[in-house]
């Protein structure tokens, strides 16, 4: 396999993140992350990011869904999971129902198709 192609795999040394993740061991988690200098100490400079995590169940199986909470403490990113994880719900679903409508949509000419069944010769392929 050849290496050049790889994308470089760089950490962002101004950019770090403590995480700590809480559950209610019910319905979700939220990931607290706390912004930190390269040396680990607390970075007073950016806030601190509630990110609600949780899964809509589908016929298929589960679909994990990430949301970001705007709030300024764990218990008010508590107290807003339900409302914004319902927002996550409704994008999710607009989502999946514009994929098949799109899958549904695609028009497939299997190769081969006699002459004088459909295009000349069978040599046309849709998308």
């Amino acid at each position: 396999m050849a290496a050049d192609n790889a994308p470089e795999l760089k950490m962002d040394p101004a950019n770090l993140y403590r995480e700590e993740i809480f559950t209610d061991r019910k319905v979700g988690t939220i990931r607290v992350m706390t912004p930190v200098k390269n040396d680990g100490a607390t970075d007073t400079g950016r806030k601190v990011i509630y990110v609600g995590e949780t899964q809509l169940m589908t016929p298929v199986d589960a679909l994990p869904l990430a949301f970001e909470i705007e709030t300024d403490s764990l218990g008010n990113a508590a107290k807003k999971f339900a409302e914004v994880a319902q927002v996550a719900v409704e994008r999710a679903v607009r989502e999946l129902q514009e994929m098949r409508r799109q899958a549904s949509s695609s028009i497939v000419i299997p190769e081969g198709i006699p002459s004088g069944l459909g295009a000349p010769g069978g040599k046309i392929k849709l998308p």
